[in-house]
């Protein structure tokens, strides 16, 4: 599943492209990739324009001047693939990024005025395109249940210590991944922030201190910047617009650096699971908790 970074990154690159055109036609191959009625697609979609691109923790909003949105979730395996005068690739790295198109992964095809076509591809079919009034976007019960967005501005160290602290019992790993918590920050960027904050992921949240979260507050905002910046993680799900490879993973400090030597202190890394993932830690600058096994 794609992390806030490249989901952004998908975001810029549409935004580019698809602004002020115009849908002359939609066709989909599954109703579970596409579930809406064939009403609200002629109505609210067909000749509509597009007038935004957002997003919101890991999920993208296109925006219709119909007064409609498209909800769109790639999921593990979807990918939004532009073809025009330009071409732009995002998602899962296969070769439907840059083959013919449509093929048999391409679940939505959306065809605008000027022939320029926007194709939804997804090989497990657990992604989504949903048609939703916009107005009723942020009440959502996908939407509603997400945390804060950590690079907003209004998104300070105090609101993100208040919520972190409401998982007292909780360990810190799983508290930052809990997107009722801190929207968008997925597997890579949790295991990075906690490094750069000294913190082994493995500590309850009770038993961090409010100079540590203030520290991993910062780590978060910097880690999530710089891969917006270098164009997404090169998780081997993920390309960013161009269809290439994001270059984050070459400047990961700590993420798929197990038995490589610590870049601050020179200890090994080592890979474990906390809070049901795979977690890179350094024993040496992330001190376990006694007693804590990282499970």
């Amino acid at each position: 599943m794609p992390e806030l970074p490249e989901v952004e990154t998908i975001k810029r690159g549409l935004s580019k492209l698809i602004i002020n055109k115009k849908i002359k036609a939609v066709s989909y191959d599954c109703q579970k990739s596409f579930p809406n009625s064939n009403h609200e697609l002629e109505v609210f979609v067909i000749d509509s324009s597009i007038i935004s691109v957002h997003r919101r923790a890991k999920v993208l909003l296109i925006e219709l001047s119909s007064g409609y949105t498209l909800m769109t979730h790639l999921k593990m395996t979807g990918q939004l693939v532009f073809r025009g005068e330009q071409r732009f690739g995002a998602g899962h790295p296969n070769d439907s990024l840059i083959g013919e198109l449509p093929d048999k992964s391409t679940r939505v095809e959306i065809t605008f005025y000027d022939d320029s076509r926007l194709f939804f591809n997804d090989q497990r079919k657990f992604g989504w395109i949903k048609i939703m009034p916009t107005h009723e976007v942020q009440q959502a019960d996908f939407i509603k249940k997400l945390g804060p967005e950590p690079l907003l501005d209004e998104f300070t160290p105090d609101i993100f210590i208040n919520r972190i602290r409401r998982r007292s019992n909780t360990v810190i790993k799983a508290a930052i991944l809990d997107q009722s918590v801190l929207a968008g920050v997925g597997n890579i960027y949790a295991d990075e922030s906690l490094w750069g904050a000294k913190i082994h992921p493995a500590t309850r949240v009770k038993d961090v201190s409010d100079a540590e979260l203030n520290c991993l507050y910062e780590e978060i905002r910097f880690i999530l910047g710089l891969s917006i910046e270098k164009g997404g993680s090169t998780d081997k799900n993920y390309v960013n617009a161009e269809g290439k490879r994001g270059s984050y993973i070459d400047f990961a400090r700590v993420f798929r650096k197990e038995g490589s030597p610590c870049s601050r202190c020179g200890t090994i890394i080592s890979k474990t699971r906390v809070a049901q993932r795979g977690t890179h830690v350094c024993s040496t600058c992330q001190v376990a908790p006694f007693g804590d096994g990282a499970k």
